[in-house]
This record gives C-alpha cells, structure tokens and sequence, in this order.
C-alpha cells in the first residue's frame, strides 16, 4: 500500500463518527388514529372552552334580552363538540379492533406486568432529569400508555357519560340520553353534584392535555425519536443506533 493510499485511509478512519448513527422509520399510527387525535384534540378545545362560559358565564349584555343569543351558540357549540367527541371516541374504540397493534395501546393497561411498570418508573425518572437516557419505544411508552389509559380512555368515557346525563335533562324523560344516562345523577346524588364533577373532569383533561404537549415538545428534543411529526405522517423516525425496547424485549410485545 502506497502512503497515499495509508493517508487517504487515515483520513476516512478521522473522518467517521465515533458513534454509529443510522436513520429509521416505522409506520406506526394509521390514518383514523391520527384523524381522531387532531378531531379530538379541535374539540377538547371547543368543549373547554365552552365548558368554562357555561359554568361560569358572562355578567351581562347589552340591549334587550331578546336581541342577544350569546349563551345561546356558546351552548349549541358545546353540544356540538360533544358530539363529534363522543362519536369519535366509539368510532377509535371500533379502530382498536381492526387496526394495528399500536391501536389498541391506548386502551390496555398492564397491571399485572412486572416488567412494564419498572419501565414506567424509569420514564418518569428520565422526565424528572433523574435519569440520564430514556428507552425509545415504537409505540408509547409506558408512562405514556399509563396517563393516555387513565385520562383519556377513562376520562373521556367519564366526560361522555356524565356529559349525555346533564343534556338528558334538556332532552326531556323519554328521550335516548334520558334512557341511556339518566341514571347516572341519582347515582351522584342530585344534577349539581354531576355538573361539579363534570367540571372537575374538564380540569384534569386540560392538566394532562398541557403536560402531553410539553413531553411530545421535549421528547422531539431530546430523546433523539420523532414524536409531533409522526401523529402527522404516522411515521416514527429514529435517530440513534439504539433499538427501541418495544421491538425486541419479549415482556413488551405482551403489552402492545
């Protein structure tokens, strides 16, 4: 070998990176997941937004009575975004039976798996910058199936249920919310009790809804995986040689 050829060799060795690094994607959320998620996300923000002058409405208006209608749409458009919610969420819960795995992450929670809780607890250390390095996973990752599980599987059917319950009382005795949810305010006792704890579940959707985007935002940043953009093109994009932990540990594969 000439020392030619030994200076361009040097060179390429200076030239490479200590670290392998490689790009991946996989397809992870399909088009009705991601639909749904921004859908929903449109009308969590209406119904919240609505929520809030319903319960807590303007002190006054101009003119006369008649001439002013503002609670009015503020209700009609609560109504609507009700809806939408509601049949949005049944149409995702069809989309778990026939989609992919990653589908039906959001509602399984695996309590029983030893593994998977030992896992959450190193996502929530790496969230408090206890820990160093996060696993990368193809789907959520655990603490995230656990705060998607309990405030969007549980809290949304809680919201829906309560929500149809209060409207029943609008709709009149007879009608399908009255047959279907007019049990739930003698459950809790008298129409204010579920009015205060629908509003207190507006409150705790609005804290995990401010919480998720800033992780989604840090994860983008700092985990070295796609996070915002891959609920846009259903894509995850990895950036490190790292595999991630939902693809080749067996306890994981239980859980998807």
């Amino acid at each position: 070998m000439s020392p030619l050829d030994d200076a361009k060799k040097g060179a390429a060795t200076a030239a490479a990176p200590a670290t392998p690094r490689f790009l991946k994607a996989i397809y992870v959320y399909e088009v009705p997941v991601r639909i749904w998620h921004w859908v929903n996300a449109l009308a969590i923000t209406v119904l919240a937004v609505t929520g809030y002058l319903i319960a807590s409405p303007l002190p006054s208006q101009p003119g006369e009575a008649s001439a002013n209608y503002l609670m009015g749409y503020i209700r009609f458009a609560h109504f609507a975004a009700a809806y939408i919610f509601a049949i949005g969420f049944i149409g995702r819960i069809y989309w778990a039976f026939v989609g992919n795995h990653h589908s039906r992450q959001l509602f399984r929670f695996p309590f029983w798996n030893t593994a998977w809780w030992g896992e959450l607890i190193l996502e929530a250390r790496w969230y408090l910058f206890l820990a160093k390095k996060p696993k990368l996973y193809v789907g959520h990752n655990p603490l995230a199936q656990f705060a998607m599980f309990w405030f969007i599987t549980v809290g949304c059917t809680f919201m829906i249920v309560t929500g149809f319950a209060l409207y029943a009382e609008g709709a009149g005795q007879g009608s399908w919310q009255d047959k279907l949810f007019g049990w739930v305010i003698p459950l809790f006792g008298q129409s204010q009790d579920v009015h205060t704890w629908h509003h207190l579940g507006m409150w705790a959707i609005l804290l995990f809804v401010m919480v998720h985007v800033y992780a989604a935002v840090r994860e983008d940043i700092m985990s070295r995986q796609s996070i915002i953009s891959t609920m846009v093109s259903g894509v995850r994009t990895f950036k490190d040689s790292e595999i991630p932990a939902d693809e080749v540990d067996p306890n994981r594969r239980a859980v998807r």
